[in-house]
């Protein structure tokens, strides 16, 4: 077994208070507004973290079962993570869980900066493919974070694409 070694690492600067932007990771109706359509998240270690990528789909492109880890109220927040079902065979499994930490300093009154480390991706190559998918999904997530919070226009991460 390899070690888990790789993880990508997104940053961004928001013009919002820390608070709002804490709750924006950790209300489930403010998850759903800027993250995934449906989220079940339960903001204590060990309750869950769950987004739902296709509204009603506990089959597929969810987080379903991914718990939070950690959690330091406006500073730190972490939770397993599952990928995409593209990535389900070398990701999903209970025991090869990734995790998503996320860090928010106060800059001042209204700024704050929001910084995700999603480590444990395997120095393999059939991982490449998602650690590559992740860096470009995680810098969409926080796009939208800030739209969602700067202008109330967040785009939902990871939605199918209607013609």
């Amino acid at each position: 077994m390899a070690v888990a070694s790789k993880g990508v690492k997104n940053e961004v600067i928001i013009q919002a208070p820390v608070e709002l932007t804490w709750f924006a990771w950790t209300i489930s109706d403010r998850v759903s507004q800027w993250f995934a359509p449906e989220a079940v998240v339960e903001a204590k270690v060990g309750g869950a973290y769950e987004l739902y990528f296709i509204p009603g789909n506990r089959e597929g492109m969810n987080t379903m079962g991914c718990k939070i880890v950690s959690l330091v109220p406006q500073k730190e927040l972490s939770f397993t993570w599952k990928g995409p079902d593209q990535f389900r065979d070398i990701m999903n499994q209970e025991d090869e869980l990734t995790t998503v930490c996320v860090h928010f300093v106060s800059m001042d009154e209204v700024t704050t900066r929001v910084t995700v480390e999603h480590i444990g991706f395997r120095d393999e190559s059939e991982w490449k493919e998602a650690v590559d998918w992740h860096q470009i999904a995680w810098n969409g997530v926080l796009s939208s974070l800030k739209a969602a919070l700067e202008k109330g226009e967040g785009n939902l991460c990871c939605q199918p694409v209607n013609d």
